[in-house]
């Protein structure tokens, strides 16, 4: 049963389906050959029962938020605030890269909006001063993945409505993390610099750095807003993300006017698309969970693996961020985190672990995955906006992603990287 299902979705992938159809042809399958020939209508239950989740709201939003604040001013306004205090530092265009994305993440929660929003002003700078294409493109791709560890995470709010989670705890557990694959990613930036000898730029006075800072005020009280306002007790996750609209339209038309009232219907419309997108990934990924956990697929597959490293808290983390990581390598990674995760929910609880640090590293791995070959989504999104063919996107990658897995590392070993802002906050 189990290579039958494999072998149908990797023949279906490789015809060139999108991911949704081989998760719901290996549904229907398992449904016929296994659970009810003739009850269709218990599949479009779980469907359904995928997208119920009000918490989910919050991702449309969100996306509109991002969609909003890519088309308009803020960020080459954040880009020009990092650059004023970093640039002057060796590597500081690719650390100014790097910073960058991690603030436009913090108003995005979307590694492809990061992607596009950074790597069009910053790729043609980062070539003009020297640096390599391969580096380059590497760089905003890698950097952009932190977005997807610092507030507002689409990712972590997935791993909290499949996971019940605090999606909350999971925001501010993902800011400290995010802070150090920056830190990290400027050190590799730095040493890269030396060895090419690339001189730094010019040290921007205090008069410009002010001037950077004001205008960027406003743009910086976006993740400000989300993050004070649930931990204040003001609104709900969901809620934040209505306020995050808000926030972004008024911002944007009313007083930087950077977009109009008549390109509203085209941002809504590519919301739209993104978030029907992510829905159905998210219904028939409930839906092909439900049918392979009633088959037994996975309880065959990981509670050998499971019982030969006991309880162990340290090497049941392992094996997670090694499952998600490779699963993330092949399929996308909102799909991977509605899969693996309830699967994965049984060895948490018994090894004594915290489910807001579990969901750090899975979705530090769904943002590795998210830049990994063969399928990484933000690959694909750098070869649509750069118009670079594919090996070109992935030449300079592996660098930065052993980075990311030296930071999965650290986190694996030091829990509280993830867990003391939390605890803080409570």
């Amino acid at each position: 049963m189990l290579t039958l299902t494999v072998i149908t979705m990797i023949v279906l992938l490789m015809l060139g389906f999108p991911m949704m159809v081989p998760l719901l042809v290996a549904s229907l399958m398992l449904l016929f050959l296994v659970i009810d020939m003739g009850n269709v209508g218990l599949l479009m239950g779980q469907m359904i029962s995928g997208v119920q989740s009000w918490a989910l709201a919050a991702v449309p939003l969100f996306i509109f938020a991002a969609d909003l604040m890519t088309r308009g001013h803020t960020s080459q306004r954040l880009l020009d605030l990092v650059q004023s205090f970093v640039g002057h530092l060796r590597g500081g265009l690719p650390i100014t890269t790097a910073a960058s994305c991690t603030l436009f993440g913090a108003v995005s929660g979307s590694t492809q909006a990061t992607v596009v929003a950074m790597g069009g002003p910053m790729r043609p700078k980062l070539l003009e001063k020297g640096y390599s294409d391969a580096f380059s493109i590497a760089l905003i791709i890698n950097a952009s993945d932190i977005a997807l560890l610092i507030p507002p995470s689409i990712g972590m709010i997935i791993y909290g409505v499949v996971s019940g989670a605090s999606i909350g705890d999971l925001f501010i557990a993902g800011i400290l993390p995010g802070l150090l694959i920056l830190l990290l990613i400027s050190v590799y930036c730095w040493i890269t610099s030396i060895r090419m000898g690339i001189e730094p730029e010019e040290r921007a006075s205090w008069a410009h750095r002010c001037e950077a800072l004001k205008k960027a005020i406003l743009p910086l009280g976006f993740p400000l807003v989300v993050v004070g306002g649930i931990y204040g007790g003001i609104f709900s996750p969901t809620e934040a993300a209505a306020i995050a609209v808000l926030y972004a339209l008024i911002l944007e038309i009313v007083i930087l006017r950077s977009v109009n009232v008549k390109e509203l219907w085209d941002i809504a419309l590519s919301t739209g698309l993104i978030t029907a997108v992510v829905f159905i990934l998210v219904a028939a990924g409930n839906a092909f969970t439900y049918t392979i956990s009633f088959a037994g697929i996975p309880q065959a597959i990981l509670d050998p693996v499971i019982a030969s490293i006991g309880d162990s808290p340290t090497m049941v983390l392992a094996l997670i961020a090694v499952s998600f990581f490779i699963g993330c390598m092949f399929v996308d990674p909102i799909v991977v985190i509605l899969i693996l995760t309830p699967l994965f929910k049984p060895a948490v609880e018994a090894s004594g672990l915290d489910p807001i640090h579990v969901g750090v590293i899975v979705t530090l791995q769904a943002a590795i995955g998210s830049a990994t070959p063969p399928f990484g989504c933000d690959i694909f999104t750098a070869m649509a906006i750069f118009r670079r063919p594919y090996f070109d996107v992935i030449r300079g990658t592996l660098p930065f992603i052993l980075i990311l897995l030296f930071a999965t590392l650290l986190l694996v070993m030091f829990p509280s990287l993830s867990l003391w802002l939390p605890s803080l906050a409570h």
